[in-house]
């Protein structure tokens, strides 16, 4: 008899989600997890507070509204730490409250501590007083995520030179950055320090960033980075980063020199294992620390599951929620149905992107025909009441039985308008049902419409072409 039938290793999103799934279907559950870290990074130190750090500097300098109020339109003049970790610290608390509260009333038992194997059903669990309790389990879910990854090249010291963790507890907003490494945490966190009016350089050794993104979207961002002051060095290679008092001198591969106040380094993300002990349960992670599953989530030992960024791509909160809780189910023997192939991405940057299904690369790669339809903010009423005359919204539609292949968003609201598409595209829908629909006016998901008869007036242009042709 163990003591639990489901323990979780981690209360990140995919750790909660497997816990609170398991205790539904009425099994015995625990969940382990560090003192201070309830929630995960997700909570503490990843995805909702650089969020809300996002909410917080929009707020604070008005930069929403400038295309109303004029260039010079801020909220607060001076705009300190404090002002920005005061909402994030808010929202942080909430929300382990609430995963407390669901946790508690799923009575899934949690054990603060450090977790290893001890063997395939055993778990040892190191308090902060450095007590081991051993506890077994017929079923172990691994939910312990990633932390950013540190080159050993690099002298990080938490204050000049830092990575995406320390980046929320700097105790000043600094008059310029360094931002190594132009992927999501990069960028996110350039934009948002672009817009306190840091004065931001992003290197890249690849030569675009966002490589998974739409080229024209990027190329939009880009923009507006721009016009926030970014500079970007793509094709560029970090020599050395030499601390010289209180600023920092990052030296290229190319001989260029850029003094900065900060140096943050996003060089992507290692899977927490390293503490796990795996090898004890017989398993093992691959040099980033990532450990492999099959469809159901299992690993290489049948009753060990792993889910959430420690499995690698796509390695979003969302997804990892999914893996959480199919993974659960499969645990318990219940029927799963497995994870849907439209996951939605969204990048807080600012101004954000989300998208959903294919690019115009991929379907040009793939040869797929295809038309393109866009519809702009600054052509909607809510888009001018607003005061965001960038944004904008591509479908991309079948040319062939006009079927919805891919949305591109970017602007405001982009991480809740792809939902729409998201949605259509799950049912099989076409763009004559966008162009049928009747949308709340004046409102941004109008755009679907716009976009939508876009696409339709040119595929009507080529069908009559086609027509006389014959």
């Amino acid at each position: 008899m163990t003591d639990f039938d489901v323990l979780v290793l981690g209360s990140g999103p995919g750790g909660q989600k497997a816990a609170i799934a398991a205790a539904k279907l009425g099994r015995r559950v625990a969940i382990v997890e560090k003192r201070h870290m309830l929630g995960g990074v997700c909570i503490n130190t990843g995805t909702i507070p650089s969020k809300t750090l996002r909410e917080a500097v929009l707020y604070l300098t008005g930069l929403n509204q400038r295309e109303l109020y004029g260039a010079s339109y801020r909220v607060k003049e001076e705009i300190t730490v404090a002002d920005l970790g005061m909402r994030t610290q808010h929202v942080i608390g909430r929300e382990i409250q609430v995963i407390r509260s669901q946790l508690g009333r799923n009575r899934v038992t949690v054990l603060q501590g450090t977790g290893r194997f001890l063997d395939a059903h055993t778990i040892g669990i190191t308090s902060e007083e450095d007590e081991e309790r051993k506890v077994t389990a017929e079923k172990i879910i691994i939910a312990t995520g990633t932390s950013p990854a540190r080159p050993d090249s690099v002298d990080f010291d938490d204050r000049t030179i830092i990575d995406s963790d320390a980046i929320l507890h700097l105790d000043r907003v600094p008059e310029t950055l360094v931002v190594v490494g132009a992927g999501v945490i990069g960028i996110e966190y350039a934009s948002m320090f672009a817009a306190l009016g840091t004065k931001v350089t992003v290197v890249e050794r690849r030569e675009r960033m966002l490589e998974f993104c739409d080229l024209e979207i990027v190329e939009a961002l880009k923009y507006h980075l721009r016009d926030l002051a970014v500079t970007f060095r793509f094709g560029e290679n970090v020599a050395a980063v030499e601390r010289r008092g209180s600023v920092a001198l990052t030296i290229l591969e190319s001989g260029k020199k850029i003094p900065a106040d900060c140096v943050m380094y996003s060089a992507g993300r290692q899977g927490k294992t390293a503490e796990l002990c795996l090898e004890a349960a017989g398993l093992e992670a691959d040099t980033r620390g990532r450990i492999t599953v099959d469809a159901n989530y299992a690993t290489t030992v049948p009753h060990i599951y792993a889910v959430g960024d420690v499995i690698g791509f796509p390695a979003l909160a969302a997804t990892s929620m999914e893996q959480g809780r199919l993974a659960a189910q499969h645990a318990c023997g219940e029927p799963v149905e497995g994870l849907g192939d439209l996951p939605p991405i969204g990048i807080y940057t600012i101004p954000e992107i989300s998208f959903v299904g294919k690019s115009e690369d991929d379907l040009t790669r793939d040869k797929i025909p295809f038309e393109v339809g866009i519809s702009r903010y600054r052509e909607l009423a809510r888009g001018q009441i607003i005061g965001d005359s960038y944004g904008m919204l591509k479908l991309l539609v079948s040319s062939e039985d006009r079927r919805l292949l891919g949305v591109h968003v970017f602007g405001t609201g982009a991480t809740e308008l792809v939902h729409i598409g998201q949605t259509v595209m799950g049912c099989g829908g076409t763009v004559d049902y966008l162009v049928n629909a009747v949308f709340n006016y004046p409102t941004l998901a109008e755009s679907y419409k716009v976009a939508a008869l876009d696409a339709m007036n040119k595929m009507r242009v080529i069908a009559r072409l086609t027509a006389e042709q014959s």
